[in-house]
């Protein structure tokens, strides 16, 4: 640097500049100049730049500034398909916490999950669809691959917090500490303890909505679903030609479909009965016959129409959930609508996932508002409304209604129900509530 400047007050004085080390300064610093402006870096050689000889490490980021060098792993997601997505959504939004980018993680085809041999693990990318979910969620979440990560001995495990004494604060705290310091250093921050669905809950419902929205079903399930819905609506055109699995595409106008989530099985009944003593209230359990006569008095509701009962069959205690339906009423369930077939196929997460499809599909949704299954699709229900601009979601003659059968609303009908997308957690959809909008 003294050089450099001794030749620079050499020409400034009308000196000469005819000495050898400053003709060389001078050169370096005009290729360096040139350098600087023709190739500034080069950051697609595993993020890493040579500038004016100094070593940079450029931490990976998209666009939005989620970072893909640094990666959060989550244990083993289980229970049922929506308790699965709410628990992946919340693995999700904590990697976007610490600014990290969310191992795929696996998720479980059974319904066990207190015998770890019987889980059946699978894939999330068996399911939904990988590359969807991260152009959708570009910005706010993203999901990698462990083929992403470089060393994987670079790993530190953090302890899931348990217990009465590990409050939201706590465990929040936690959260951040991990985030920042040599804690951050670590390539993979490796989660290990209570399922996500347990973890303290930090977001609102409008963060999860948006992780929702990125779960796109992979197309084999997803043609599944379009099965299905072609099945039921062909049985509401009455053409029994179009009733083959493949529609024809009758010009027919099919009746309207009501897809009736029908919680009587009997592990239900059990954990219900239990939920209802702890809350003291009635307002939880529904029996066949109570969902029938609700369904019957929905406001404005026209007959003849096709009703397909969601249920879980290898749960049921009996299948009479067929009989008893009032005249105008066509009841069908999958062995009715003869597409037990496409179920069989699959293991229970699949099942719910198409079954998922159907309901989220139907002009009219009935659930239980204590169900994650029945709340979750309420939610992208009121979500779709939003978007079109819907006003006043309580009205009569609004697109895509829902209703909570185990909550008595107008004329001995079930409640009208939306989405409160106001609450700044996820607790009424993770564990139910009789307090619904409308």
């Amino acid at each position: 640097m003294e050089m450099l400047f001794s030749c620079k007050l050499s020409k400034f004085m009308g000196g000469t500049l005819n000495s050898i080390p400053c003709k060389f300064m001078l050169l370096l610093v005009f290729i360096l100049i040139l350098r600087a402006l023709l190739l500034p870096s080069f950051p697609a050689f595993g993020g890493v730049e040579w500038s004016n000889f100094v070593y940079i490490r450029n931490h990976s980021r998209d666009s939005f500034g989620v970072r893909q060098d640094k990666f959060l792993e989550v244990p083993q997601i289980v229970w049922g398909l929506n308790n699965q997505k709410i628990a992946f959504a919340r693995a999700c939004l904590t990697a976007k916490l610490m600014n990290r980018t969310l191992l795929m993680p696996s998720l479980s085809a059974s319904l066990f999950y207190k015998e770890i041999d019987l889980l059946q693990p699978i894939s999330f990318d068996k399911v939904f669809q990988f590359d969807k979910f991260n152009a959708l969620c570009s910005g706010v979440v993203q999901l990698g691959r462990y083929s992403d990560v470089l060393n994987r001995t670079r790993v530190l495990v953090m302890q899931k917090g348990s217990g009465r004494k590990w409050t939201v604060e706590r465990d929040l705290d936690q959260l951040r500490q991990h985030s920042i310091g040599s804690f951050d250093d670590h390539e993979i921050i490796r989660i290990v303890g209570k399922n996500p669905f347990l973890w303290h809950d930090h977001w609102p419902v409008k963060d999860y909505a948006k992780v929702f929205e990125c779960l796109v079903l992979v197309d084999e399930i997803a043609k599944e679903a379009d099965r299905v819905v072609s099945r039921i609506r062909a049985v509401g055109g009455g053409n029994t030609k179009s009733m083959e699995l493949e529609n024809d595409g009758s010009l027919v106008q099919p009746l309207p479909y009501v897809a009736v989530h029908m919680r009587i099985e009997i592990d239900w009944m059990i954990h219900c009965k239990k939920l209802e003593q702890r809350l003291q209230t009635n307002q939880i359990c529904s029996s066949k016959k109570e969902i029938m006569e609700r369904v019957k008095n929905i406001a404005g509701l026209k007959t003849p129409v096709v009703l397909y009962l969601a249920v879980a069959d290898q749960l049921l205690k009996n299948s009479s959930i067929l009989e008893g339906w009032q005249e105008g009423f066509l009841p069908l369930e999958k062995k009715k609508l003869g597409v037990d077939a496409i179920y069989s196929k699959y293991p229970y997460l699949i099942q719910s996932a198409i079954d998922y499809e159907v309901c989220l599909r139907a002009d009219i949704f009935v659930g239980n508002s204590f169900s994650t299954f029945s709340s979750l699709i309420v939610l992208e229900r009121t979500q779709k409304m939003i978007k079109i601009g819907v006003d006043d979601m309580c009205q009569t003659d609004v697109r895509w209604p829902s209703y909570a059968y185990n909550i008595a609303g107008e004329s001995n009908g079930p409640m009208r129900w939306n989405t409160n997308m106001s609450d700044s957690s996820l607790k009424a959809i993770s564990y139910g509530t009789d307090h619904i909008a409308c």
